[in-house]
């Protein structure tokens, strides 16, 4: 079965860190691209952050440039988002997601997306 399970959100305060994870079963993230999406309330869903399978392409969108970072394990098929100098706007659900051999922009921009997780909350707040 194709599964995509996050974890690692939680509560912090703003200017903290936290690293989200994605783990991906059933297919191998060698052909995959995948990315990480999120959704506020009364927001749309945007595609935060986002990996090619191959040559390592990345997106991010700008409100996160300089304090996020995504990465990938092909060999324990999981994605990573570290996030750095968190802020209150950062709050949502945040969701990954996987697109074969699709380009960032499809996936992160366009979310065209393959499979879904089901989110994890990430809340900053004082």
């Amino acid at each position: 079965q194709l599964q995509l399970v996050e974890s690692g959100g939680g509560l912090v305060q703003p200017g903290e860190s936290l690293t989200l994870s994605c783990a991906a079963s059933g297919f191998s993230l060698d052909y995959y691209a995948i990315g990480w999406f999120r959704q506020a309330p009364g927001k749309e869903r945007e595609g935060v952050s986002c990996l090619t399978a191959g040559d390592g392409g990345t997106y991010y969108v700008d409100s996160v440039k300089g304090r996020f970072t995504i990465a990938k394990d092909n060999a324990k098929s999981t994605v990573y988002l570290q996030m750095n100098s968190l802020k209150p706007e950062d709050t949502a659900i945040y969701f990954c997601a996987a697109k074969i051999l699709s380009s960032v922009r499809r996936l992160c921009v366009e979310n065209d997306a393959d499979y879904w997780g089901q989110g994890t909350q990430v809340t900053v707040s004082l």
